[in-house]
């Protein structure tokens, strides 16, 4: 899903770049993220400031993936060092199976319309033992926040019990889950092979 002009906005500002710099990646690390000499995507780019991030971690490859034109463009010209390319999470038939270490989600699932088969690809792309992190608001915070500031996500069922479930049907393991005021941080690992379902 699109963006909403204000929350497009919002995600361009200083404090967003300050809070995943100083407070998400931080977070992250401590919870286990390690990057050296692994395959890593993300999902959700955004104008590539993560990006500038996650690769301070020296992976072997980094592809940051956006549904936004306006978004890719913007990555594009900020950090032209990395490939960020226009893709819906939905469908990552061009990785294929079992080809990324890392898949790194900066609080953009619960924008994804079916995000429960954006789990599926995720978890099919992901190797053995790789791991998954990512940020999400629970899903009454996501209505609070539509109700004041008119960002107009998804209206679907989304929802931190909802994801843990998927998750735990779809072989991934929650190594680790931290609470924070606007956040829940997750570190989560495959622990199957790939699995239809």
């Amino acid at each position: 899903m699109k963006l909403s002009t204000p929350e497009f906005r919002a995600m361009q500002s200083i404090p967003r770049k300050l809070g995943q710099r100083f407070f998400e990646m931080p977070i992250f690390r401590q919870m286990g993220l390690d990057l050296q000499n692994k395959d890593v995507l993300e999902i959700g780019c955004g104008s590539g400031y993560g990006a500038s991030l996650l690769n301070q971690l020296q992976p072997k490859s980094y592809i940051g993936l956006d549904v936004m034109v306006e978004q890719v463009e913007l990555a594009g010209k900020n950090y032209p060092q990395f490939q960020f390319l226009i893709q819906d999470a939905e469908d990552l038939s061009q990785f294929a199976d079992e080809s990324k270490d890392a898949v790194i989600i900066f609080g953009v699932l619960h924008h994804i319309p079916n995000w429960r088969k954006a789990i599926e690809e995720i978890t099919r792309v992901l190797k053995p033992n790789g791991r998954l992190f990512l940020e999400e608001p629970r899903g009454v915070d996501i209505k609070f926040f539509d109700s004041i500031f008119r960002w107009g996500h998804p209206d679907t069922d989304f929802g931190l019990k909802a994801l843990d479930e998927h998750l735990s049907i779809q072989g991934l393991k929650i190594v680790n889950k931290r609470w924070t005021p606007l956040l829940t941080m997750y570190h989560v690992r495959k622990i199957n092979s790939v699995k239809t379902v």
